[in-house]
Parts: structure tokens; sequence; C-alpha cells
């Protein structure tokens, strides 16, 4: 006859759904289960070799196809060959050096002036309300108008020469500069403050090892858009008047319909951009190789 200890055990198997149930210390498993359940990792995975390159290659990749087998008419876009016979020819005659240079001392200008100034804003209006008060609404003013948009007013206030061309590429890497590091600085946790106010840190160390430290990600963020950006303008300024610079081999082989050259301009342009934006990715992970992000 069945004791009721018999009875309790038969219910506790029949509600375990499958499962063993063992009395005693032992712990109740899946009936098949062959241990502890894998971590299921949630991030983007590891990185692939050269996965940035990847994209541009397929697209080069189509455009070669594409010229190859006659599916692009050459009067719209030249082919690959083409635009690599226009590349070395204009090297042979010196154009496209002396434009690059052209181009690169305006840019760098440009970039160096908008850094500096961007910096020092972003600096004061982030550490003084009254700072903060006379700065951030001009630049949320500057930021809500383009700046191409200026160049009417800058070409009389400047004329048509070097000065409007720089003046209009700082006015450009202004503003995310400033954005970014403003915010940075404004999100930096306020532990750190009130450490730096117990070691009766001067103003000169805590700007120096805290806030200037604290604020990095978010300058190399504004850095980012600010390279974009100093292209973006310099190609609409040497447009404008100009005699010399990529803007202008562009625009002159415009008004003759040489599609190889203008996509000689236009390729130089992409590896500069490539080029700038890759440096900054690369101080960017030196730079903040401490941190542990999701990227990472």
């Amino acid at each position: 006859m069945a004791t009721t200890w018999d009875a309790d055990e038969a219910k506790l198997s029949r509600s375990s759904g499958g499962r063993i149930a063992h009395t005693g210390s032992r712990a109740t498993r899946p009936v098949g289960s062959a241990g502890p359940r894998a971590r299921r990792r949630l991030g983007p995975g590891p990185a692939i070799p050269f996965g940035l390159q990847i994209g541009p290659v397929l697209l080069v990749l189509t455009w070669v196809v594409g010229s190859a087998l006659g599916w692009i008419d050459p009067r719209i876009l030249s082919a690959p060959w083409t635009v690599v016979e226009a590349f070395v020819r204009l090297i042979e005659q010196g154009r496209l050096q002396d434009n690059f240079v052209t181009s690169a001392t305006r840019a760098l200008l440009g970039l160096g002036i908008g850094l500096l100034i961007g910096t020092v804003l972003a600096v004061v209006a982030g550490l003084s309300r009254i700072g903060e008060a006379l700065i951030d609404g001009p630049i949320q003013i500057k930021r809500a108008i383009p700046t191409l948009a200026l160049i009417p007013l800058l070409i009389l206030w400047f004329g048509i020469g070097e000065s409007m061309k720089v003046t209009t590429i700082a006015l450009a890497v202004i503003v995310p500069i400033y954005i970014h590091t403003h915010n940075a600085l404004r999100s930096i946790d306020s532990r750190y403050v009130e450490l730096a106010e117990t070691l009766r840190m001067s103003q000169k160390d805590f700007i120096l090892q805290v806030v200037l430290p604290g604020a990095l990600p978010g300058f190399l963020l504004g850095l980012r858009f600010a390279v974009t950006l100093c292209w973006v303008s310099l190609v609409v300024v040497e447009q404008i008047n100009a005699t010399s610079g990529l803007g202008y081999m562009i625009d002159l082989a415009r008004n003759y319909g040489q599609t190889d050259v203008i996509l000689v301009g236009l390729v130089v342009y992409v590896l500069l951009g490539l080029v700038s934006d890759g440096l900054v990715r690369l101080l960017e992970r030196r730079a903040l190789s401490w941190r542990r992000t999701l990227a990472n």
C-alpha cells in the first residue's frame, strides 16, 4: 500500500512537466540539458577586417562593371580608365598639384582658426554662466543660419579674395566644435568637480586635468563633423570667382563639358575626406583607448 510520502513524490514528478525532481540537496535539471545556458552576445560582434573599405570598393566595382558593359553613358559618367588617364594628364601638366596645394592651404587655415575659436568659446561658456549667457545664444543663431547663406554678406565685408574663403570655412567649423565640446563639458560628472574642490586645485589645474580630458570625447566627435564641413565649404567657396583650387578646376571643367576632369576633382575630394576622417578616428582610438564602449 502506497504511503503518503509516495503520493506526494508522484504529484511532484507529474507537476514538473518533463523534469526529474530529486529530493534532498540536489537541484532540479531539465531532461537532456547539457549544462548552463551560454550567454548571448548583444553587441555588433567582432570587427570585420577592412570593413570600412568594403562599401567604397563595391561602389567602384559597380562603376567599372557598368562602364565596361555599356550600361553607363560616358557622356554622363566617364569610365574609370578615362578618369585615370585624365588624372595622369593633370599630374603631368602640374595642374592637379598646384590646385591641391591651394585648396589644402585654405582648408587647413580655416580648420585651424575654427578649431581654436570654437574650443575657446566652448570652454568659456561651459565654465561660466556669464560666458554662456553671452556666447551660447549667438552660436545657436549661427547654427540656424547655413554658413553658405552668409557668403553674399562675407563677400561685401572681405571681397572675393582669400580672406572670404578662409572665413567661410572657419565659420562652418566653429559650430560643431562648440556644440559638442560645450555639451561634453556640461556632462562631466559632478563628483570630479567636488574632488577637485576637495583637493583645492587651482583653476588652471582644474581646466588641464579635469575639464579638457572630460571634454575630449565631445571635442573629437565635433572634430569629425568639422572636418567634413570644412571640405564641403571649400568646394563651394572655390567656385565663387576663384582662380585656383580644386573647386575652380571642377567649375572650369564643367564649362567645357570635361566629365573626366570633374570626376578627378571629386575623387580627390573623396580621398581627402576619407583620409582626414580616418586620421580623426585614429586619434580618437589612441586618445580614448581607456574607454570601454559598444564599439570595442
